[in-house]
């Protein structure tokens, strides 16, 4: 098969890149990315060689770039990464979440109708479902999206619907609980925690601290993709979550324990606004009926991203340091 993964810099993308490489090596895999501040071609050293891997620059919201590179690695099949994610970016400008989150999947779903895809997979997040006070959000749960972000990708999520109904566009959605694990961006909580912790300052906490969050590691979370891109039928919704619920404040304890500090490296902060207090997902359906479940248990999966992060300093310390950006100016005109 061949597979286009939209966003495969970034940090989920650039996971199943490489999965797909190990664990399909007769596919070709074509990595196609914008390379915004995310987008990090150190995500994928590894397979950088790999004869089976290309990498084209491009933005979904460029329909003329985004066809020829279908038509020329004849694309059979599309999962798509490319997102704008941060919840406080959105907060701060909503615009360019709004482009690329539903005018790029509108991109996307263009192409797949018209060059006749065999399917594509829409990657989005159960924030789509707003904040959950009681029991865990199903595949039917309504849309209730409390920010920028969410609600730009509950945008492209109902295109995805619209698409199927209207023209039978074999497209399918996944709505997932919060991702975590190796190379991920320092602006998000776990490895924000981690890299401030390894420099000396202060894990950063929101208000009280009680918010819920349910983790999934990047293993689980690309196995589940994985069984979603061979076996599910279009036009289906799968929830993919883990069951591994936490407060945010026993986040911040848990990754303190296992670096050895104590709670006085935590410090609190004015809480965002529109902040969800609880997401838990309900991921019955795709245990049922694609056979997946989770197998990394939370406190494994934090361990070994705490162990990464410690290793890899030269990765992340220039990412924080705006060397990054730099150098990217440099390397790929951005």
């Amino acid at each position: 098969m061949r597979v286009l993964v939209t966003g495969g810099a970034g940090f989920m993308g650039s996971h199943f890149v490489k999965y797909l490489l190990k664990n399909y090596p007769d596919y070709k895999v074509v990595n196609f990315d914008k390379l915004t501040y995310a987008g990090n071609p150190d995500n994928l050293k590894e397979v950088e060689k790999n004869p089976n891997y290309v990498f084209v620059k491009g933005d979904i919201c460029d329909a003329g770039v985004l066809e020829k590179a279908i038509k020329d690695n004849k694309i059979e099949a599309i999962v798509n990464y490319a997102a704008e994610t941060h919840v406080d970016r959105s907060i701060m400008d909503p615009t360019v979440f709004l482009r690329t989150d539903i005018f790029g999947v509108y991109n996307l779903l263009e192409a797949v109708r018209k060059f006749g895809l065999k399917k594509m997979v829409q990657i989005s997040t159960d924030e789509v479902f707003g904040s959950a006070r009681e029991g865990s959000f199903t595949e039917d749960s309504p849309f209730a999206p409390n920010s920028p972000y969410a609600s730009s990708k509950a945008g492209g999520d109902h295109l995805c619907r619209s698409y199927w109904v209207t023209y039978q566009t074999p497209a399918v959605v996944t709505h997932s609980c919060n991702f975590y694990g190796s190379n991920q961006f320092p602006e998000k909580v776990i490895p924000l925690f981690i890299t401030n912790l390894l420099e000396g300052k202060k894990a950063p906490l929101y208000g009280d601290g009680q918010n819920v969050r349910e983790w999934i590691h990047t293993s689980d979370h690309c196995a589940a993709v994985d069984a979603v891109l061979h076996q599910a039928e279009a036009g289906a919704v799968y929830n993919i979550g883990s069951g591994d619920e936490i407060k945010n404040i026993e986040l911040v304890e848990k990754i303190l324990k296992i670096m050895g500090l104590g709670k006085t490296m935590i410090e609190y902060v004015k809480d965002r606004p529109g902040h969800d207090r609880r997401y838990s997902i309900n991921h019955k359906k795709i245990s049922q009926e694609l056979g997946w479940k989770p197998k990394m248990s939370f406190d494994e999966g934090l361990k070994a991203t705490i162990d990464w992060y410690r290793a890899n300093e030269w990765w992340w310390k220039k990412l924080k340091s705006g060397e990054y950006l730099e150098y990217y100016k440099k390397q790929y005109s951005v």
